[in-house]
């Protein structure tokens, strides 16, 4: 059986969220933003975490979260770099599973069904990325004028985790980076651009929206206190 590990992204310093506070730090329900993503992972078939965090942030995630919560499959705490993919690529230094899961933190609502339907998929296909078909019209716009509308059925909001074969990621990063090519806004990308192995789609949920403004605050509560009350009435 393939062992995987999962990479929790932790060191944005979420300058649009007007707090001081990162907003991976920030409290929905009484519990900081990244608490529940590695809630997720800690209850999945998930081997090994390896949460990656700013430097200054690495004591107080090991003391505060990982400590003061049990997290007792986080193995390691990493310092991130400047950009995402540095972020990314400490942390694949660290992984020792055969499949890796890349998450945004400040995705807290992702659930147990993403994440053994993302890693069914990388174990077939050795590429995959959650995501969700876009519910609105898509305008392509340049100085203000549109130029194309592309065709809706075709396109899909791309979520996280994206998983892969460790192997194979490791590789297209190191591709990535050796060629200076820096224009990539996710890990899926970095596999189309640098290896021919294609990128399958795991269908996610509306649900699983990233933490950027104060608005995805009160957003996400609403969805937790939802979902709380549909495990309430089935455990009734």
């Amino acid at each position: 059986m393939s062992k995987v590990s999962a990479i929790v992204l932790a060191a944005g310093n979420g300058s649009r969220m007007q707090s001081r506070t990162k907003k991976q730090f920030m409290e929905i329900l009484g519990k900081p933003v990244l608490w529940y993503s590695l809630f997720q992972f800690e209850q999945s078939s998930v081997e090994q975490i390896i949460l990656v965090t700013a430097q200054e942030d690495i004591e107080y995630c090991k003391t505060e979260i990982v400590d003061h919560y049990g997290f007792k499959k986080v193995r390691h705490i990493v310092a991130g770099g400047k950009e995402r993919y540095h972020s990314v690529i400490n942390g694949l230094e660290k992984a020792t599973g055969d499949i890796v899961l890349i998450h945004d933190g400040a995705r807290p609502l992702i659930e147990q069904q993403m994440i053994a339907d993302s890693i069914a998929c990388a174990k077939l296909n050795k590429a995959c990325a959650v995501g969700v078909p876009v519910k609105d019209t898509i305008k392509i716009v340049e100085d203000s004028k549109v130029v194309n509308t592309p065709e809706r059925s075709r396109l899909w909001m791309i979520q996280t985790p994206q998983t892969f074969h460790t192997g194979l990621i490791r590789e297209a990063y190191k591709k990535m980076i050796q060629s200076k090519n820096r224009q990539i806004t996710d890990d899926a990308m970095v596999v189309e651009q640098y290896t021919e192995i294609p990128v399958y789609m795991v269908e996610g949920k509306y649900t699983n929206i990233k933490i950027t403004t104060p608005e995805d605050i009160v957003t996400a509560e609403v969805f937790l206190k939802k979902h709380q009350k549909v495990s309430e009435s089935i455990r009734l």
